[in-house]
């Protein structure tokens, strides 16, 4: 059976000086810009970022009072808000849950919906909330970190060999580099296995 969790998606950091805080991710560490996006009912703004070859983060700001962000920022200045685990199935995160006696809210679920989400409060979760999501992962991230649709990998050479560049079903790419024996033995490896 396939695992309830794929993966860690992102972590979420709610902050005041969301400008600020876009420089400093943007300009020191050299995260990549994927989705923006307000939500005028919830009052806020997020945007995600990719760093390396999959890890990620997300900014969000209020945009307004009765943000639901306000009491948040009021009680700790910003920081981490939550966590989002991405699961291939939320209907079946949502039945472990209940099977375990675990409280959730939050829960989106239609059929046509391309994100589904639900929460686990903090005092449910040992301190921290955490989003647990359906989504296909790639189309939240700049096409500068996929690959284009449809492509599974690229081979880059180098100057000691290649740069393979695989396509991760979290989105994003993950890079391997082979020395010229590396690939050498891979295609032994692999004739040997088809």
């Amino acid at each position: 059976m396939e695992p309830l969790i794929s993966r860690i998606d992102h972590v979420s950091i709610a902050v005041r000086d969301y400008e600020k805080a876009e420089r400093f991710f943007r300009t020191v560490l050299g995260v990549i810009p994927g989705a923006v996006a307000e939500d005028p009912v919830m009052k806020y703004v997020w945007q995600i970022f990719s760093l390396g070859d999959m890890s990620r983060l997300e900014l969000m700001k209020a945009t307004g009072k009765g943000s639901f962000l306000e009491n948040f920022l009021a009680e700790r200045g910003g920081g981490v808000h939550h966590i989002t685990l991405q699961t291939p199935d939320i209907k079946r995160a949502r039945n472990v849950l209940e099977q375990n006696g675990i409280p959730y809210f939050g829960y989106n679920g239609y059929t046509d919906a391309y994100w589904k989400e639900l929460f686990i409060h903090p005092r449910d979760a040992f301190g921290v909330l955490i989003q647990i999501a359906e989504f296909h992962a790639p189309d939240w991230l700049s096409d500068e970190v996929n690959l284009p649709p449809g492509k599974r990998w690229e081979i880059d050479r180098t100057n000691d060999g290649i740069r393979l560049n695989l396509a991760h079903p979290g989105g994003g790419r993950m890079r391997l580099e082979f020395t010229q024996d590396d690939v050498k033995n891979l295609i032994a490896d692999l004739d040997k296995n088809l």
